[in-house]
């Protein structure tokens, strides 16, 4: 029996989509395949955003599966990036093959059809070779230092998958240009002669370097600042942080053990930091503390600072600091403080614990889900420019000549033991906010934003019935499909061994056995792409950009006695003049803030469309909230917030 198909291709309408080269197409369904046929007869070359249709005369091929697309030129490098391939039968059937996938060199390339087909429904086809099954492009794992998750293998951006390599020559743009206009400073290694100097480097908002030597504000950054995630609430006073059970604040005549009983004193502990090696910096050894640093939530809801111990280990060089100390050396224990927030910031919540995971997804997705899986469907949004990001800093922050390597006091050596205590130290409920919240025992704390909006993204993704487990649910309609997906384990079992090093201790899941685990997972994938992301990138130039309030290194030992610090003493202890506008230009650049159908089937691009109206809403409520807030909380903004960790 013959049969008419119309086959429909779409070219992505963006720069360097089209391709001069001839395209051909096999049509494969469970009766048998068709003939490689030539598409777009009647034109020399698929231009971007082209609609092209042709049709095909073919035995009855039943139930469409698969498309083989093969690109043959002259041109061997000339690249195309199709949309998607619609295929109508004569008997009215549309089949729809999402793509959006760059197609290289002359490779024949194979694409299931999007109805979220799982391997079991198409392995059902005798003729199919197992080759058919996966995308041609197959990622590989590398070791890029021992001790930190896998990355993927690749030697220069150009042989990574690009998406679109034309935006990665932007960022390099946009490198150059955040450092044009410190580049009369950016070999200056003189020390800082006044704050007047450093005001005149500061051209975004004032209101940190109006505001950063205040006590609340230095508290209120623990809890909405880019590091909102190392205070925790404290039930009781660590015996290495010796501050009298009855000290008294001020004149409220509250003491510590009376607070502490209510709940009202929170802690900071950076002992992931005690003994990390220094870096030297033209020329100079540098310091890093591991401070602990204890907090009260006053009656107005504030969170102040009340003791600072710059070190680990009690002792008589190693004084505890109160705000009632002098003003520079109260001053100096809060910038240590916020030095050794920004590295184990950069290193561990930032780099870790988004980009490096990110990419861990990211790289299995692609190892081991088809591009119809509605896991990959889900997912695909969230890791879009992950390896080429990830490649960059490896080179441009965190290699030997990288910025976060020569201009932060953890760079060199520094940088690998943190990160190895770092993955030592990460937790899958660490992951999970709502979990993370509960504890550290912030669930009642006022006036935190983070925590607020991050929950209402979270919840919007995870809870029933919510975006991603309705999703989930319409493919799987119990639990054993779920342990039955092969390519679902598979996926699972290389995040574990190889983002966090098949160590069982951390809670993450090495095997999917219901829906509601696989719901919880996915939900933390895209939340730490996205959301996490965002909480901890985005606002960096605002807070780090006033280079005080978080010193990238700190040029002076931590002091070992009180009533020695002054004006000078604290410029002579901040980083050097290049380094400041080293690292300035750097957050600048990661603070910067395409439309892909994937899912065809009606009920999921319902959820979709419901899903944006939520988070619009979600928007407007934090906008509102915001009009009434002095400093305004924006960095979990839905509006705001990028699908993936693109910068």
């Amino acid at each position: 029996m013959k049969a008419e198909y119309q086959v429909t291709v779409y070219t992505q309408d963006m720069a360097y989509a089209g391709t001069k080269d001839d395209v051909y197409i096999t049509l494969v369904g469970k009766r048998g395949s068709s003939q490689h046929g030539k598409l777009g007869r009647n034109k020399f070359f698929f231009h971007r955003g082209d609609v092209s249709i042709d049709h095909m005369s073919h035995t009855y091929l039943g139930e469409l599966l698969l498309i083989h697309l093969e690109k043959r030129g002259l041109v061997i490098k000339d690249s195309w990036l199709p949309a998607k391939v619609e295929v109508r039968s004569s008997n009215g059937k549309l089949y729809v093959f999402p793509i959006y996938h760059w197609l290289k060199g002359n490779k024949k390339h194979f694409f299931r059809e999007g109805a979220g087909l799982f391997l079991s429904h198409v392995l059902c086809c005798p003729h199919l070779a197992p080759s058919a099954l996966y995308c041609s492009v197959l990622l590989r794992w590398a070791v890029y230092k021992e001790g930190t998750p896998l990355c993927m293998k690749a030697n220069t951006l150009m042989s990574l998958p690009l998406d679109d390599p034309q935006e990665m020559t932007v960022l390099f743009l946009l490198c150059r240009l955040a450092k044009l206009g410190l580049k009369a400073l950016s070999r200056c290694i003189d020390k800082w002669n006044s704050m007047s100097d450093i005001e005149k480097l500061f051209v975004l908002s004032d209101y940190v370097m109006k505001h950063w030597r205040e006590d609340a504000f230095f508290g209120y950054q623990f809890l909405n600042g880019v590091n909102p995630m190392m205070i925790r609430r404290c039930k009781t006073l660590p015996s290495k942080f010796p501050v009298p059970s009855n000290m008294i604040f001020g004149k409220s005549w509250l003491t510590l053990r009376t607070e502490m009983k209510k709940g009202n004193i929170y802690l900071s502990d950076y002992n992931i930091l005690d003994g990390v090696e220094t870096n030297t910096i033209n020329g100079r050894k540098q310091f890093l503390a591991a401070p602990l640093v204890l907090f009260h939530k006053n009656k107005y809801n504030e969170m102040m600072p009340i003791a600072i111990q710059l070190k680990q280990k009690p002792g008589k060089d190693n004084p505890i600091f109160f705000p009632t100390d002098s003003e520079y050396d109260w001053l100096l224990a809060k910038t240590y403080v916020k030095s050794a927030d920004f590295n184990l910031h950069e290193l561990n919540f930032h780099l870790l614990r988004t980009h490096l995971l990110a990419e861990v997804f990211a790289v299995s997705l692609q190892r081991n889900l088809p591009r119809v899986h509605p896991v990959f469907k889900l997912l695909i949004r969230h890791t879009r420019y992950t390896l080429q990001i990830n490649f960059l800093a490896r080179n441009l922050l965190i290699s030997k000549i990288g910025t976060v390597t020569l201009y932060t006091a953890s760079g060199g050596k520094g940088i690998l033991t943190l990160l190895d205590r770092s993955v030592s130290s990460m937790t899958y409920r660490s992951l999970c906010i709502p979990d993370d919240i509960a504890d550290r025992g912030l669930e009642d704390v006022p006036n935190f934003y983070y925590r607020d909006d991050g929950k209402g993204v979270w919840f919007g993704l995870c809870s029933s019935p919510r975006f991603v487990h309705d999703i989930l649910s319409f493919y799987y309609k119990n639990d054993g499909m779920v342990q039955n997906d092969a390519e679902l384990q598979n996926w699972i079992q290389e995040i574990f061994e190889n983002g966090f090093l098949r160590r069982s201790e951390t809670g993450i899941p090495q095997k999917f056995t219901t829906v509601a685990e696989l719901v919880k997972f996915v939900t933390m994938v895209m939340f730490t792409c996205s959301a996490q992301h965002a909480a901890v990138n985005t606002g960096q130039y605002d807070l780090y950009g006033w280079m005080p309030n978080g010193p990238s290194t700190m040029q002076e030992p931590p002091p070992t006695q009180k009533g020695k610090a002054d004006e000078a003493s604290f410029l002579s202890t901040l980083p050097d003049v290049q380094t400041t506008v080293n690292i300035m230009a750097t957050v600048w650049l990661l603070s910067m803030e395409f439309v892909e159908d994937h899912f065809i089937e009606d009920f999921p691009n319902h959820k979709v469309t419901v899903f944006q109206r939520e988070l619009k809403k979600l928007s407007k409520e934090i906008q509102k909230r915001n009009r009434d807030l002095e400093l305004p909380y924006t960095y979990l903004d839905p509006k705001l917030v990028e699908n993936s960790v693109a910068i």
